[in-house]
């Protein structure tokens, strides 16, 4: 039996699942379609459970030299096992709330594999959704007014590098690993795998990233790089750059081994196991997507500025449609999506203005250009940077490392991208990013009474730099 719905939804991840509930405050019948839980890979799969896992690593290490803070333990040990039950009890709590939030919100969710058909008998233009379920059960016709994609993305590889899941893993597999391997490889220094290095050190594993850039961190400011390998070499992490992997070269047996061209020079890297972390590719596969004229363009879905594909009805938002893929990114753009479908007429989103963060030890968070774009851009530059070392309450944490840097405009002094490495950075990235929507000036902030002693006394610090106006400097 077919049922008419004012929205479709394919996908219940981060990006879906807020994207319904707007569609709901708004009044419009909605349904999702989720072939596995609700929360998607941010739930389940990325986000939470390694930011579980990275909080259970960092307070095994905190514990390891709790001495230095006159707190004398001894035979401190790790239990895994606990480490994975207490991230698992986190995602259950959360996929609890998203199942009531979709009660609450009177919005139907399908659990099974959604299509996308062709014109039909239920309707004359594409966007009917054949729901395929699991256990047999006949398939449900769902016919919307509108249709949103947001099927998400799943881990890349390599290619002719294998994923077998047990000795060649992606962040997938490694999530569910019982016990801790006493080496590992991890093949790209982007974000992800900077944030496995990070863990995965702090667990006491020796770790190796190859990186194929001249850089870890390829997509953050240069500065913020460099202090970043800095700190992971000091934390006993082995980073190659420059390292252009050779697939053909894996050889597994009771560890893998394989052969990377640095410098001219083919060398040899061997570990108990190798995680692959080079990008993710969009769920674009066995959707429909065949049966409309969306425009799919390097493998992602090609939208307009309110996420409208080619099918003026058929919308798509986060993963699937590349850009920066984040789950707070994602909801947006199921927001913006929602309610230019419902006449609202939003505002299309500044990208420059999302915050980003990587969750290592230390923490990195930036928004805006790095110093490298601004000048790109063309615009003439000046620069604040200030140390924790100088701030009190990171001396206080024992977190000391790194600092803040804020890009200005030399001709209007807006701020054009503010930087971060060092310790709980990505709780303070909002202020910078609320600066640059308020197109603040560094005058603006520095002027700003930040708390002391705080942490973020450190971009107001920063921001008085810019002018050569820092105090403790």
């Amino acid at each position: 039996m077919a049922e008419e719905y004012d929205l479709v939804i394919l996908g219940g991840g981060t990006g879906g699942y807020v994207a319904a509930i707007r569609a709901s405050q708004l009044g419009l019948k909605t349904a999702v379609v989720e072939k596995k839980k609700l929360g998607g890979t941010c739930l389940h799969a990325g986000c939470i459970p390694s930011k579980a896992l990275l909080r259970s690593a960092e307070v095994y290490a905190q514990t390891k030299k709790s001495e230095e803070f006159g707190v004398v333990t001894s035979d401190v040990k790790l239990d895994f096992l606990k480490v994975q039950e207490r991230k698992q009890k986190i995602i259950d709590q959360l996929h609890g709330g998203v199942q009531h939030l979709m009660k609450q919100g009177k919005i139907d969710v399908f659990h099974g594999t959604g299509r996308i058909l062709g014109p039909s008998i239920f309707s004359p233009m594409p966007g009917t959704i054949s729901v395929e379920f699991e256990n047999g059960d006949e398939n449900a016709m769902l016919i919307p007014k509108n249709v949103i994609v947001a099927t998400g993305s799943r881990p890349r590889s390599l290619p002719g590098l294998e994923i077998d899941g047990t000795l060649v893993m992606t962040s997938d597999e490694a999530l569910q690993l019982e016990e801790l391997p006493k080496s590992i490889i991890i093949v790209g220094g982007g974000v992800i795998g900077i944030e496995w290095a990070s863990m995965l050190s702090d667990f006491g594993v020796e770790v190796t990233v190859l990186e194929y850039a001249d850089r870890i961190l390829p997509t953050e400011d240069k500065e913020i790089s460099k202090e970043m390998q800095r700190l992971m070499k000091k934390h006993g992490v082995k980073v190659v750059t420059g390292a252009k992997v050779l697939p053909e070269t894996l050889v597994k047996s009771d560890v893998v081994t394989i052969k990377a061209e640095h410098k001219g020079v083919e060398k040899s890297f061997t570990a108990e196991k190798m995680l692959v972390s080079v990008g993710r590719q969009a769920n674009v596969e066995g959707i429909g997507i065949e049966n409309t004229d969306i425009v799919v363009d390097k493998g992602f879905i090609l939208t307009n500025d309110y996420f409208q594909t080619k099918e003026s009805h058929i919308y798509a938002i986060g993963d699937v449609i590349g850009g920066l893929q984040l789950a707070h990114v994602a909801s947006h753009e199921g927001i913006v999506a929602v309610e230019h479908i419902a006449g609202e007429n939003p505002s299309p989103i500044d990208y420059v203005s999302i915050s980003k963060c990587v969750y290592s030890s230390p923490e990195v968070a930036s928004v805006g250009y790095t110093e490298e774009q601004a000048k790109e851009k063309g615009f003439e530059i000046k620069t604040g940077k200030f140390s924790f070392r100088a701030i009190g309450k990171a001396l206080v944490y024992g977190e000391s490392d790194g600092f803040v840097k804020i890009i200005a405009n030399k001709e209007n002094d807006d701020i054009l991208g503010v930087h971060m490495i060092g310790p709980h950075v990505t709780d303070m990235i909002s202020e910078a990013g609320l600066a640059l929507v308020l197109d603040a000036t560094p005058w603006e902030i520095g002027h700003t009474i930040h708390p002391h002693p705080s942490l973020s006394e450190a971009i107001g610090e920063a921001a008085l730099a810019v002018d050569g106006k820092a105090i403790h400097s």
